[in-house]
């Protein structure tokens, strides 16, 4: 018995692949990779005209000078300039010792003092339950949302002779000059006084991303822990310490890239003196830059500050990826 042309035609009909919605959803797909490229190509656009292309850039010119062509002697001629090293006087006499050196003096004090200061007061802040412990968190995380040129403002009268707070103990307590004088007029005191200014001002930094990672620990480690007669110090030694060691590195990598680069806080508080006693890298590039108009000698600067972060960005990128 034949089956009536009605009912082929609704078999036929639901034999048919039903293209309606996957070619919908095609559509939609379609129209959202189409925007995606676009965001994409906005931001590759961007990051090749503000990034790429002045590194490049700046890595061609630090190979020529004003006669053309001149290789790596930019570089040579950094290594060999006072202004950038000078052994001569290195821990021998006071500074200016080179801007390279102050950079590496600054990194040698400052990242132990703000990776370690941040990392003891999350700690203590986290087994600390009173009111002051709000108060005190906030005006150490004051530092890291104040402006780096406030900051320099801050640090120049902290250190000031007859305003600032630190001389003034000083000289209550018999110090001599320069320590009861201002600290940012002597050579013997200038970087010192900003490195331990930015001290206060990272070390927020340093607390926040530890207090974050303490957060993250399980309390279970450290009640099991008391029950053996672990003591506080075998707790932060055994659980605190290895658990963090993620975020600490994290941290360290951030504060060594912040040094190595520092600006601001040089240029408004001493910008570089007295003498050149607290000179740095990049503060150098820019008296190359603008006020000798050598662009030549601060793309040279440049380069190698990049070549100093390169090392540490790389492995930065590495842990990032889980690699």
């Amino acid at each position: 018995m034949r089956n009536s042309p009605r009912a082929e035609a609704k078999r036929a009909e639901e034999g048919r692949p039903r293209w309606g919605l996957p070619l919908l959803f095609f559509r939609a797909r379609k129209g959202e990779g189409l925007a995606a490229l676009g965001f994409l190509f906005l931001g590759l656009l961007l990051i090749a005209l503000f990034v790429i292309y002045p590194s490049i850039r700046t890595l061609w010119l630090s190979l020529f000078n004003e006669d053309g062509f001149a290789g790596l002697s930019n570089f040579a001629e950094l290594f060999s300039d006072r202004e950038i090293v000078d052994f001569s006087r290195f821990l021998r006499r006071e500074p200016p010792w080179g801007a390279l050196l102050h950079n590496l003096v600054w990194i040698a004090i400052h990242l132990p003092f703000t990776v370690g200061l941040g990392l003891v007061l999350a700690v203590v802040f986290s087994k600390v339950k009173s009111w002051w412990v709000g108060i005190a968190r906030g005006a150490i995380y004051l530092g890291i949302v104040t402006p780096l040129v406030v900051g320099g403002v801050i640090i120049r009268y902290l250190f000031e002779k007859h305003a600032g707070l630190v001389p003034q103990v000083l000289g209550a307590l018999g110090a001599g000059v320069p320590w009861s004088a201002g600290w940012t007029a002597y050579p013997e005191t200038a970087l010192l006084a900003l490195i331990i200014g930015s001290i206060w001002l990272w070390t927020g930094f340093s607390m926040v991303l530890h207090s974050a990672g303490l957060s993250t620990i399980d309390r279970e480690l450290y009640e099991a822990a008391q029950i053996d007669g672990a003591s506080e110090w075998a707790q932060f030694r055994h659980i605190t310490l290895p658990l963090l060691r993620p975020v600490t590195l994290v941290v360290a990598a951030m504060t060594f890239l912040w040094e190595l680069k520092i600006f601001d806080i040089v240029y408004v508080a001493t910008m570089g003196g007295p003498g050149g006693a607290s000179n740095v890298l990049a503060l150098e590039m820019y008296f190359s830059a603008f006020r000798e108009l050598n662009p030549y000698r601060a793309s040279a600067i440049a380069t190698l500050i990049t070549l100093f972060s390169l090392p540490v960005g790389y492995w930065f990128a590495k842990k990032r990826l889980g690699r």
